[in-house]
C-alpha cells in the first residue's frame, strides 16, 4: 500500500518539501509527465526543480510500453548512475510508466520479465505519483499495466505501489469531458466487478461501496460538473484502487486487455466498449452505466472488431485468457465452463 497521501487543494505546491528528504547528495529526481501539458507553462513552471532535476515529457497517446519503459530507465542509468526519485505527472498511463521505470532503476534485464504476479523481487527508486484524472486507481494498485512483445499485463509485486501520492483535485480541473467519462469509467467497472466477485471481502467492499457511492453522485445525480464533482471522482478513484488491493477486478478488463493488445484501445475506453456488451454479467451495474452514458452524452464506439481476421481473434482471445486471476474473481474456480474461446469470439464480435 501506499506508505503516504497527501490531499487537498493546492497541495501539489508542497512537492519540494515532501521530496527534499528524500533527495540523496546529487542525484536527481525525474518528474515523467504527460505531454499534453508541455505548453502548459502554468502547470511546468510550478514543478520544483533543482540541481540535475530533470523534466522528460512521454506520450500517454499510447498506453505504456515495455520497451519504452527499457528505453526511459537505461538512458537514466547511463546519464546518471541512479536516481533519487521517480515522480509521475498525469493520468493512469503516466502513473503507470513512473512505477515502471522506478522498478527498473534496479531490477535487471527487461520490464517484459516482470509481467506477472510477484516477480519483482527488489525494491525501485523512490517514487511519487501526482495524478492529473481520476478514476484508473493507479496512484494507488499494486500493478503497472503494460504492453509487452507478447501480452498486455502488469507489473504486479509489493514493490509496484508509489512511496508517496499528492492528491490535489486542482489539477484534473477542465479535464476533456468524454477522458474524464472514460476514466471515470474505469473506476465504477472495476468496483463493480469487485463488489460482485468471488474474491470481495471486508477490506475490499468498504472501499468498494464507498467509491460506487461517489461514482454513481457525480455522474447520475449531479446535474453540473464543478468542484465538487472534481473532488469526490478523485477520492472515488482513491477508493476504487484500494477496493482491488485485496480483490480483483473481472470480465470487463480481461477482455478490455485484448482490445488494448491488438488494436491499441485505451484503457479507460476499452473497459467503456466492452462493459457495455456486458448485461449477462453485471445486468445492474451495465444499466447504470447506459444511464450514466446517456445523462453525460457520451459516444461508445461499436464495431471496432468488424473485419478482423481468425487470427486476430485468436490473439485477443489468448491475451483475455491468460488473466486467469480475473476470470476466477468474475465467476469462480469453474469459470472455464462457462467462458470458452467459442464464448470469447462471440464476445469480441458484439463490439
Amino acid at each position: 500500500m501506499v506508505k503516504m497521501v497527501v490531499y487537498g487543494r493546492g497541495s501539489f505546491d508542497q512537492t519540494a518539501s515532501i521530496l527534499a528528504s528524500q533527495r540523496k547528495g546529487d542525484y536527481p529526481f525525474i518528474f515523467l509527465v504527460d505531454d499534453i501539458f508541455k505548453e502548459r507553462e502554468s502547470l511546468i513552471s510550478r514543478i520544483p526543480l533543482e540541481k540535475k532535476d530533470k523534466v522528460i515529457f512521454a506520450s500517454a497517446e499510447d498506453e505504456p510500453k515495455t520497451k519504452q519503459v527499457d528505453r526511459i530507465a537505461k538512458e537514466l542509468i547511463e546519464e546518471f548512475g541512479e536516481v533519487s526519485g521517480i515522480i509521475g505527472l498525469g493520468g493512469g498511463s503516466m502513473l503507470d510508466l513512473a512505477k515502471a521505470v522506478a522498478l527498473m532503476m534496479t531490477n535487471p534485464g527487461s520490464s517484459a520479465d516482470y509481467q506477472g504476479w510477484d516477480l519483482v523481487k527488489v525494491p525501485g527508486a523512490y517514487h511519487v505519483g501526482i495524478p492529473t484524472l481520476s478514476g484508473t486507481g493507479a496512484e494507488v494498485s499494486r500493478t503497472t499495466v503494460l504492453t509487452g512483445p507478447e501480452r498486455k499485463l502488469g507489473m504486479n509485486s509489493d514493490y509496484t505501489p508509489f512511496d508517496q501520492i499528492v492528491l490535489d483535485p486542482a489539477l484534473i480541473k477542465n479535464a476533456p469531458k468524454n477522458q474524464r467519462f472514460y476514466t471515470g469509467m474505469d473506476c465504477y467497472i472495476h468496483c463493480v466487478e469487485s463488489l460482485t466477485g468471488t474474491y470481495l471481502n471486508a477490506f475490499s467492499k468498504s472501499y468498494g461501496d464507498k467509491a460506487l457511492e461517489l461514482c454513481e453522485e457525480v455522474f447520475l445525480e449531479k446535474d453540473v460538473w464543478d468542484e465538487d464533482s472534481d473532488d469526490k471522482l478523485m477520492m472515488a478513484s482513491y477508493h476504487g484502487g484500494m477496493s482491488i488491493a485485496y480483490s480483483q477486478v473481472g470480465v470487463a478488463h480481461a477482455v478490455s486487455y485484448g482490445l488494448s493488445f491488438l488494436l491499441g484501445t485505451k484503457h479507460g475506453i476499452g473497459n467503456c466498449i466492452v462493459f457495455d456488451q456486458l448485461e449477462e454479467f453485471y445486468p445492474e451495474g451495465v444499466e447504470k452505466f447506459k444511464a450514466m452514458v446517456d445523462k453525460h452524452q457520451i459516444h461508445i464506439p461499436k464495431g471496432i472488431c468488424a473485419g478482423l481476421s481468425d487470427q486476430q481473434f485468436e490473439e485477443m482471445i489468448d491475451v483475455a485468457l491468460f488473466l486467469e486471476p480475473l476470470w476466477e474473481n468474475a465467476l469462480g474456480s469453474n469459470w472455464r465452463d462457462t467462458i470458452t474461446r467459442k464464448k470469447l469470439r462471440e464476445m469480441y464480435e458484439k463490439m
